[in-house]
């Protein structure tokens, strides 16, 4: 079978494999879309630390069952069946895992990263990472895990129909999170510096956008909430000035969730962490329910919007061209998907 990996910075092979063997515990899983995230963009930058060598990136799964193993419960699966998968390891035995929270899992493996991953002809997963989507395309199913994880930042912030919901980063991880909060009723309020994304925000539920290349962000903000700010605000770009910006323009008593990992160390005013009484919460993968939520949502109508999630579809011989293509301007792109 054909794999794509990354081997170098900006060095990105197409190399035969052989198709994994299906353990008793496992189903085989026939690829047909894989996306490309952000932490396979770093690593073809060569800015991810966490990646291993010479990987194969890949957790952004839309596939069919091709073979189920002896031990999976019978029932459960069918051949042919629309599936994606949970991409992430959890140990069982952290702080994190006994609270019930394995998406922050301290020794996580996250598929593609840490660990070789789906960009490949066919994958083998232990069962329980199987989730599956009937009624979605698997080209459809490739867009439910960086959905989730915009859907779980939501959830991390409480969200309410009583709340004003900054999304500051328009990305995918944005867009789920817009979609997340307005679905739970919430007044959304996008923020990027690209009209474009800005427009399929107000298109997918936000109430009201800010370009924060040519508005100004506080005034807008103060506009839109009756001087208080919004009552959540949620981090997805990564960035020192986002962060600050966040925790500046909330609400007194507000929730910040942060997404993004900035690259570069930031600095606070501590004080507006005391004096606003602030919740500042990390957000971190997504929870089986939380796919669950976007599936339902694809299911319920959201489909509709899916293609224009997806900026363009490759082939495995050009997922190179499509990364550097990315890395020279990666504020226009959402979701690049390859095609198996």
């Amino acid at each position: 079978m054909q794999s794509v990996k990354i081997v170098a910075p900006g060095r990105v092979v197409v190399e035969e494999q052989p198709i994994p063997a299906v353990g008793p515990d496992d189903v085989l899983v026939k690829i047909h879309y894989v996306g490309f995230c952000g932490s396979d963009l770093n690593t073809f930058r060569g800015k991810n630390p966490m990646a291993i060598d010479q990987v194969i990136p890949g957790h952004e799964i839309g596939g069919t069952v091709e073979e189920v193993g002896a031990n999976v419960p019978a029932g459960l699966f069918e051949k042919g069946m629309s599936v994606t998968v949970n991409p992430y390891t959890a140990c069982g035995k952290c702080s994190s895992c006994r609270r019930g929270r394995p998406n922050a899992c301290r020794h996580n493996e996250t598929l593609g990263v840490q660990r070789h991953g789906a960009m490949s002809d066919y994958i083998a997963v232990p069962w329980s990472k199987i989730i599956p989507a009937q009624g979605l395309t698997p080209r459809e199913c490739a867009l439910v895990e960086p959905m989730s994880v915009g859907f779980h930042a939501v959830d991390r912030g409480q969200v309410t129909d009583i709340d004003t919901v900054a999304v500051i980063g328009c990305g995918m991880i944005g867009l789920g999170a817009i979609v997340r909060a307005s679905l739970r009723g919430a007044t959304v309020i996008a923020i990027d510096l690209d009209d474009e994304k800005l427009a399929l925000a107000r298109e997918l539920g936000a109430t009201y956008s800010i370009n924060s290349a040519t508005m100004n962000l506080a005034d807008e903000l103060n506009r839109l909430t009756d001087g208080n700010g919004p009552d959540v605000v949620i981090e997805a770009v990564g960035s020192p000035f986002t962060y600050v910006a966040a925790v500046e323009n909330v609400a007194f008593c507000g929730r910040v969730v942060c997404i993004g990992y900035a690259k570069d160390d930031v600095s606070f005013h501590t004080k507006l962490f005391v004096q606003k009484e602030l919740d500042i919460r990390g957000s971190r993968n997504a929870m089986p329910n939380d796919f669950a939520a976007v599936i339902r949502y694809f299911l319920a109508g959201g489909r509709d919007n899916a293609e224009k999630l997806i900026s363009a579809t490759v082939t495995p011989a050009e997922a190179g061209e499509a990364l550097e293509k990315w890395s020279a301007n990666p504020g226009k792109v959402f979701r690049i998907l390859v095609k198996f």
